[in-house]
């Protein structure tokens, strides 16, 4: 009697993603950390009323210091949306929307960068070239939308950056996926701290639920049309 094949094969085609969720796990643990160190702290101190007292006190730069911290959100424990709502009531829904944009896109560039510079050779180590060129397809497949509905959500959107980064995702394709996930953020949060108002419930629905289409729309209009054999010109 011959062992029926397909479960071990299903098994190995699953192994890749196993070794993969690893260094997901990994990364969560690295990023998380300084919100339970430090979270509580740096929450009280860059409180979205003081923060914006504080960054008029700066008028010229303060485009500036709210940019480097979203930035500085890929190793510390930074809101973001205190400070991109600090940007809106200081520049208004649409200045302040863009230099919230711009931050999360730094952000999420430098993540991938990164990662991919001096971060895929550890993880060629940990998992093996085979595995890490199966992330790299998973990836090739998926990593736009996984970019895209990731950036509302804490922590996740620098694990996914770097996981991105790692597996060398198409620059071109996860900066478009990034600024599709990071448009509805910035505006968004922007525009309520502008209004003054808080809220939550409007907030995640728009930033969860807006990236997405905006993701098919844009893709559909830069990704130029696959030819197909016999089409004439």
């Amino acid at each position: 009697m011959t062992e029926n094949p397909e479960p071990a094969a299903a098994l190995r085609s699953f192994r890749p993603v196993l070794r993969l969720t690893w260094i997901f796990l990994a990364l969560a643990v690295v990023f998380a950390l300084p919100f339970f160190l430090f979270g509580d702290r740096l929450e009280i101190i860059l409180h979205q009323e003081r923060l914006v007292a504080w960054l008029q006190s700066y008028r010229a730069s303060a485009w500036l210091i709210g940019i480097a911290l979203i930035v500085s959100d890929l190793v510390l424990p930074t809101p973001n949306t205190a400070v991109m709502a600090a940007l809106g009531a200081i520049y208004g829904p649409f200045v302040g929307g863009l230099l919230s944009v711009l931050g999360n896109v730094l952000s999420g560039l430098l993540g991938y960068s990164l990662c991919r510079r001096f971060g895929r050779p550890l993880a060629a180590r940990l998992i093996g070239d085979a595995d890490l060129l199966a992330g790299e397809q998973l990836f090739a497949r998926s990593g736009g939308i996984i970019v895209v509905l990731s950036r509302w959500l804490p922590v996740l959107p620098e694990i996914i950056s770097c996981m991105a980064g790692l597996t060398r995702m198409p620059l071109a394709t996860f900066t478009l996926a990034l600024l599709c996930g990071s448009l509805p953020l910035g505006f968004v949060i922007a525009g309520l701290g502008y209004a003054g108002s808080d809220r939550p419930y409007l907030t995640l629905a728009l930033c969860a639920l807006l990236p997405l289409p905006l993701w098919y729309l844009l893709r559909g209009v830069i990704t130029p049309p696959v030819s197909r054999p016999g089409d004439n010109g």
